[in-house]
């Protein structure tokens, strides 16, 4: 059987596509290579409870009845309701560097006051820089280029507060080293400081558990435990898509949330190569420590939603030359979000800058060994800065960016792609089009709009 559109990857980004273009009337088929939803977002089953792995926060939140903002645009589009996301705000979250700790929250005028009370020479310039910031509604249509750097040092002149910016925006969707595009700042200044986090009770499988319900009410197909072998092209156009079992699909339309390079990767034409280089090759690999606890985190004196730490006055967001750089990271306690009720015993998960290169070769005791090691070194590292919870922890987990590239294929296990990004979705080929974080939309919201944004487009042009 053919179909309109098959979707390669049932992320975020390409269930939001199939249920968008299943409203129409289109068959969609979405192939996923994995046993699971959810592609970098996802969640699994360890020793009784279960983990969510990618999400730390839902960022772009607005309160219920806000009318503008990525947020409220993807409930239209999906036709979900507000109260189906069942989002609870943060409590408040901090930048921690050795001498200055900035809080903020979802209202801006928090994060002001501490600039203004840290940096009180810069608040005007920080305000220029808001209102110079482009439209949500500006992006995704080829706007592309420009350094985020020079472009905050125009308007704010103190290093250590450009530091201190930088920090969680590069932290939560920065696919190059030191920098970001000025797109891409937009979206992630906008997303984390004017709008903020929120995350639901029952963590990223609620989300999914939604999106997948209206995709298969709408009629869409899933196939699980199916990868996609090679897109097989004629005369400028995919004609076929060959699976990982040996069979083969027509489609009229292909759009892929695999990323850029594994795309072309998979097409068999000459001109694929070339443009498998076209936007660069991520460099930037994470490795993360899950902490399961006692008593929950406020218990012990730590009541922050997300603390983005760095222990010098300058921050090294690069490939470290050591499997994992101890100097920085991201501490997030899923309990410290504005809950009615308990979740009962702790997390605490801990995100540090690794190097795939120093992962990937190990044999799998020795493997086993360096996660037990680093483990305790990011511990180490975090109790820097947040109470020491240790003797608390009664389970453990861990992954590697060798553990993302075994689950989702992305090339050096860098979850935000190619350095540069591809905002208008297009390929060499006429019916075959990238969606999520290639596509230049990060994060749970920004890989739901790029998928919207794709099928809008160009799938449904004709509609």
């Amino acid at each position: 059987m053919g179909y309109d559109t098959i979707i390669i990857g049932a992320g975020m980004s390409g269930l939001a596509a199939g249920i968008r273009l299943a409203h129409y009337n289109q068959r969609v088929c979405i192939l996923e290579q994995h046993y699971a939803v959810g592609g970098l977002n996802s969640f699994y089953r360890q020793r009784g409870r279960t983990l969510d792995v990618g999400l730390h926060a839902l960022t772009n939140y607005v309160p219920k009845g806000t009318k503008s903002g990525p947020l409220s645009r993807l409930l239209r589009h999906l036709r979900l309701t507000w109260d189906e996301l069942a989002l609870v705000p943060q409590i408040g979250s901090t930048i921690a560097f050795p001498n200055i700790r900035l809080n903020f929250n979802n209202h801006f005028e928090l994060f002001v006051s501490e600039v203004r009370k840290y940096f009180p020479k810069q608040v005007d310039g920080l305000m220029r820089l808001v209102n110079e910031l482009i439209d949500y509604d500006q992006l995704g249509i080829g706007l592309s280029g420009g350094s985020a750097r020079a472009f905050v040092s125009r308007h704010i002149s103190d290093p250590l507060l450009i530091e201190m910016i930088f920090c969680p925006l590069l932290y939560y969707g920065g696919s190059r080293e030191r920098d970001m595009e000025f797109g891409q700042f937009c979206i992630m200044f906008r997303s984390i400081f004017l709008e903020g986090f929120a995350r639901p009770f029952d963590g990223v499988r609620l989300i999914l558990k939604k999106l997948l319900n209206k995709f298969k009410m709408l009629g869409g197909e899933l196939r699980l435990r199916t990868g996609v072998q090679k897109i097989f092209s004629h005369k400028g156009r995919v004609n076929k898509i060959r699976l990982s079992d040996g069979s083969d699909v027509e489609t009229k339309n292909v759009l892929s949330s695999a990323g850029w390079l594994e795309t072309m990767q998979l097409c068999d034409c000459q001109t694929a190569e070339e443009q498998s280089r076209q936007l660069g090759t991520g460099q930037l690999g994470f490795i993360e420590t899950i902490s399961v606890l006692d008593k929950e985190p406020k218990h012990l004196g730590h009541n922050r939603t997300i603390v983005f730490f760095n222990d010098s006055d300058c921050f090294s967001y690069e490939k470290p030359i050591t499997p994992v750089d101890l100097r920085s990271g991201v501490i997030c306690s899923p309990n410290n979000f504005d809950y009615v009720e308990s979740l009962g015993e702790g997390i605490i998960r801990i995100t540090a800058l690794a190097n795939f290169d120093q992962w990937k070769n190990l044999e799998p005791e020795e493997y086993r060994r360096q996660k037990k090691i680093w483990y305790e070194n990011i511990l180490t590292s975090a109790i820097r800065f947040i109470p020491d919870f240790r003797q608390h922890v009664i389970d453990t987990d861990m992954f590697t960016p060798l553990t993302i590239r075994r689950f989702t294929r992305k090339e050096n296990g860098a979850i935000y792609g190619a350095p540069e990004k591809k905002y208008d979705g297009r390929t060499h080929l006429e019916n075959l089009f990238v969606c999520g974080t290639d596509q230049g939309m990060v994060g749970i919201i920004g890989a739901i709009v790029s998928g919207i944004t794709i099928a809008n487009r160009y799938l449904l042009s004709e509609s």
